[in-house]
């Protein structure tokens, strides 16, 4: 059984009148891929920042091996977030910066590397997601939607991490593209034994491309187990997601 990396335990986010995160459990396996799925504005981004802690949650703990993130250092904090590399929805690429600059932001901003290593290292982890030397020099509206999104893939690696988040990372590519990405991906993070959590609402990937999956329903994780079982899975609401089917109670509960 693989260890847990990261848990969530009993985490609440409300704005307003209205519960997004209704005391979630989660738990994240070491070296596993693990997809959260759920219907549109369920809450799975809001989930993740406040893993991150770009949102802070109104109750609840995050635990990285078993210790609370609440009670860390800055610098405890620093060091944490250098293992983490995160991929965003839009890719947040820096439009005024050169992709290798983009890529190696974090590197530069610590000030850790000069600029001619870190432009060594941009290139190189450009390489592992297939793009050639020349694309570190152009700009990001210079690089079709599949070149961005693998940008973004090789900025988040830039600082080899052991945990790396993907916030729907084939988002608005064709099937080949959405492809050979998620392959990338999978190749990039068995090599180099990532734990992965990835956003996504393309179900025929997080199935084939996943080892674990939950599901975010109404504020709560409803199911929560190995892809291979959550296609046997009785749950209508989970079978209904992942088939794609628009009758079923999740659909009811959009007319309601």
């Amino acid at each position: 059984m693989s260890q847990r990396l990261i848990s969530l335990q009993g985490l609440r986010k409300t704005f307003g009148k209205k519960t997004v995160l209704d005391h979630i459990d989660l738990d994240i396996a070491a070296q596993r891929a693990t997809v959260l799925i759920g219907p549109s504005s369920s809450g799975k981004s809001v989930l993740v920042k406040c893993m991150l802690g770009l949102m802070e949650a109104d109750f609840g703990e995050v635990l990285m091996e078993g210790e609370s993130l609440s009670r860390l250092s800055r610098e405890e904090t620093e060091r944490l977030h250098d293992r983490i590399g995160v991929v965003f929805q839009q890719n947040a690429l820096f439009d005024s910066l050169p992709v290798w600059e983009n890529v190696a932001f974090r590197l530069l901003s610590r000030g850790r590397v000069s600029r001619t290593q870190a432009r060594e290292i941009a290139q190189e982890k450009l390489g592992l997601f297939g793009l050639k030397p020349w694309v570190g020099d152009r700009y990001p509206a210079e690089l079709s939607g599949g070149m961005q999104k693998r940008a973004g893939l090789a900025r988040a690696f830039a600082m080899d991490p052991d945990i790396l988040i993907l916030d729907a990372p084939t988002d608005g590519l064709d099937p080949i593209m959405t492809r050979h990405t998620n392959l990338l991906i999978r190749r990039v993070v068995q090599q180099h034994k990532v734990t992965v959590l990835s956003i996504t609402t393309d179900m025929p990937s997080a199935l084939e491309f996943y080892d674990d999956l939950a599901m975010l329903y109404d504020g709560r994780i409803i199911w929560k187990g190995t892809t291979a079982a959550a296609q046997e899975a009785p749950d209508p609401r989970l079978s209904q997601l992942l088939e794609g089917r628009s009758d079923g109670p999740i659909s009811m509960a959009v007319r309601a």
